[in-house]
């Protein structure tokens, strides 16, 4: 299980048709999303925004400072010719450094959803000696503008700055939390209307590598708070064959990594989906882990998710930027609206890595309660359960569970719930992260889209 979710508002989005790639369909557009959200038969509205930049055409529309567009199968922006140096102090070693930087500013993106939070990701390689920050400045509803929010300084590795959140960021309407934009009281109306993503690639100087970004982009969302959904009718009966992996096996293992791994769901259920797509880990790679730990790949990946500043390895945007150091993969942080989003996915192969968080007594089966939680959704059975390969097991046999349908759907999608202690707090509202081919099949492309990733 994972440390417990920030006091940020979890929105729900909405849902896709699993025809639409089952039957080889077109995806539902926005309109033909459009229902009435209480008709347990009708689609719901949608109430997210995704964009990304991803195509040549994108990287060559945004304002470049040092850096240069890349063409190729898979298009990136790279930094070219620095545009001067920076003193750099990481707050966790207390190491000051100088770096050679550049930026890449997107355009202004008109969110179609104005949003009460906001969640960036991105995909980069990042070779030693290089390391990227991501910055949002929105416009709200009211004509202001939000400041420049770190939204994450990350590298794949952990030897030349420690990967971080960045606290206490704020300006009267909005805070970030984490990872995570949020209107501070959503109540009065406000919302982001708008927004740009600033990119700082950074190098030592003098070195002759550069780091390359793929894609970069956010995830706006907005929608009334409410405590349960409504509820689906089963369209689907697959199962993916995901890896299983048990991270309570890891209970104790390195604890300067959020305590061991009895709190590693996230990099856990990230393992398992890598290694669905194909993605493997070499000797060399695992050389550091002890070699009495059984799986030391989720040791790595727990050690390369790790958020030095929120003391966790649940930061979403840093497990999907993880994934993609795999050849040919690429992850992003968004939300779903229903378990029939779910079943578009499943039909098209493509798993889903939800967070959800409940009581024991919420989740029949589970034998525990959570604050926050990640699990691998791998597939429905015939009566339309959900299969879940769910990391908070005592062994790897025994990840796979099968969960009801009305359960999960309510402590996955209500973004409102009441604690042990019988308090209010925050639901997860549909966060999934999602992984995927970088050149995805037909098939795979219309389950994205139908769900909103492009």
């Amino acid at each position: 299980m994972s440390r417990a979710e920030q006091p940020s508002r979890r929105s729900v989005l909405a849902a896709a048709v699993v025809a639409a790639v089952a039957g080889g369909s077109a995806p539902a557009t926005a309109t033909d999303a459009t229902a009435d959200a209480e008709d347990p038969a009708q689609a719901q509205t949608r109430f997210v925004d995704n964009r990304a930049w991803t195509t040549y055409a994108d990287w060559r529309g945004g304002t470049a400072r040092g850096t240069r567009p890349v063409a190729g199968s898979r298009p990136g922006v790279v930094l070219d010719a620095p545009v001067g140096t920076v003193d750099y102090t990481d707050p966790h070693t207390g190491r000051t450094a100088t770096w050679e930087y550049a930026t890449w500013t997107s355009p202004v993106h008109r969110l179609s959803v104005p949003s009460a939070e906001a969640i960036a990701s991105w995909n980069a390689h990042t070779p030693d000696g290089t390391w990227l920050q991501v910055e949002l400045r929105g416009t709200y509803t009211d004509g202001t503008n939000t400041p420049w929010y770190v939204m994450g300084r990350w590298a794949a590795g952990d030897r030349d700055i420690k990967r971080t959140s960045v606290d206490d960021q704020k300006d009267g309407k909005s805070s970030i939390w984490t990872d995570t934009f949020a209107i501070d009281d959503p109540s009065t109306g406000l919302r982001l209307a708008s927004y740009r993503l600033r990119l700082t690639l950074y190098r030592k100087p003098g070195i002759k590598s550069t780091l390359t970004v793929w894609r970069l982009g956010a995830m706006g969302s907005d929608v009334p708070d409410r405590f349960t959904v409504p509820a689906t009718t089963p369209g689907l009966a697959r199962e993916l064959a995901v890896p299983r992996y048990s991270q309570d096996i890891h209970e104790g293992q390195y604890p300067e990594y959020d305590n061991g791994g009895e709190a590693w769901c996230s990099p856990t259920s990230s393992q398992m989906i890598i290694e669905y797509w194909g993605g493997r880990l070499t000797p060399e790679q695992l050389a550091w882990v002890d070699p009495s730990y059984a799986d030391p790949q989720v040791c790595h990946a727990a050690r390369f998710t790790y958020d030095h500043q929120y003391e966790g390895c649940g930061n979403w945007p840093f497990n999907a930027a993880y994934a993609a150091t795999f050849k040919g993969l690429q992850g992003v942080v968004t939300r779903l609206g229903s378990l029939t989003d779910l079943e578009t996915l499943i039909a098209a192969g493509i798993p889903a890595m939800t967070s959800q968080s409940f009581l024991a007594s919420e989740l029949t089966g589970a034998g525990y309660g959570t604050a926050g939680h990640l699990m691998t959704v791998i597939g429905f059975t015939a009566d339309g359960d959900v299969i879940a390969n769910d990391p908070a097991s005592p062994s790897n046999e025994a990840v796979r569970r099968v969960y009801r349908r009305r359960d999960w759907e309510n402590i996955w999608l209500r973004t409102k719930r009441y604690n042990a202690a019988g308090a209010v707090v925050s639901g997860t509202g549909g966060v999934c992260y999602l992984y995927f081919p970088a050149q995805p099949t037909a098939q795979q492309r219309l389950a994205l889209e139908a769900v909103g990733v492009h």
